[in-house]
């Protein structure tokens, strides 16, 4: 019942993507008074949704996925490595959680650092990588849309991007898939421009931190997985980046690394390997270096 909890439960109502939402918590009543919120707000968006608050994990019961996002949020000039000690505490004691009353759910993990966490969430369930993922790329990708719009003055409708790698400063946008409805972005920008938007999606998150001050960002992290929850609930197969835990694919094993993924109602039902050029992947490799030295925190 955070802010990105609430606005993705706000969202997941308001479109009706879910016949039924639940908002756990360990704050005594917060959950309940988000919930009993966003209930209210039915009869000016016209939606039937069932919105509920608890701090009960037993209320995991029979869900077919659970969005993780609790955890401390970062502070200006922290980075999402340096939440990673106390987070993975959090996820750990909700993973549980979701063993014991749900076991037959999906998991989509949402706190940071998301990469690493995804793995810690595999590794502890011991489910199939279809049914444990994380949200990064889809979030990382709507910056840089939101981006390219403000440079060019053309609708965001018709921007596609593409972002790989870790969530964090080594991201790796991909200039050249991204297009304005099919024409390629070199064709409207300087490339001296497209790596100040390259930049600046890589600080996206800082910089609404920065301004913020007091909270992180949440409408559009919130925004990003319900389109990732949209997805599944309504079986688009939608190929959209996602945190994924390769197996071979890039050149790598045993990590979660944002790539190209199909979502499906069973999940995460496909990893698509794009055919990288040398810098592409070269960038993709020293993103997945950064990734492996905090997932390696957590081995030793």
């Amino acid at each position: 019942a955070g802010r990105v909890g609430e606005t993705t439960a706000q969202i997941l109502a308001e479109q009706e993507i879910c016949r039924e939402v639940v908002l756990i918590d360990i704050r005594e009543d917060a959950p309940q008074g988000v919930a009993l919120d966003i209930l209210q707000t039915s009869p000016f968006f016209n939606f039937d949704t069932l919105v509920a608050g608890s701090n009960d994990p037993a209320d995991l019961a029979d869900a077919d996925l659970v969005v993780i996002t609790a955890g401390i949020p970062r502070k200006p000039g922290m980075s999402r490595s340096d939440v990673l000690d106390t987070n993975v505490s959090i996820i750990d004691g909700i993973v549980d959680n979701i063993l014991r009353f749900s076991p037959n759910s999906m998991i989509l993990v949402v706190s940071n650092p998301v990469d690493v966490l995804t793995w810690r969430v595999w590794q502890r369930t011991g489910w199939g990588r279809e049914r444990v993922f994380g949200q990064a790329g889809v979030l990382d990708a709507s910056r840089m849309a939101a981006f390219l719009a403000m440079e060019t003055g053309f609708s965001s409708r018709d921007i596609t991007t593409l972002v790989l790698g870790g969530h964090g400063d080594s991201m790796v946008p991909v200039p050249r898939f991204c297009t304005i409805n099919g024409v390629p972005i070199s064709h409207f920008i300087s490339e001296a421009r497209i790596q100040d938007i390259i930049q600046r999606t890589r600080e996206g998150g800082a910089e609404i931190l920065a301004l913020r001050k007091n909270s992180s960002a949440y409408d559009a992290p919130g925004a990003s997985v319900a389109a990732m929850v949209d997805a599944i609930s309504h079986n688009r197969k939608r190929l959209l980046p996602c945190v994924a835990i390769l197996q071979g694919e890039y050149g790598q094993a045993d990590i979660a690394m944002g790539v190209p993924c199909v979502l499906n109602e069973k999940g995460l039902a496909e990893v698509v390997e794009l055919d990288l050029n040398p810098d592409e992947m070269s960038s993709f490799q020293r993103s997945a270096a950064a990734v492996s030295q905090d997932i390696n925190r957590l081995r030793d």
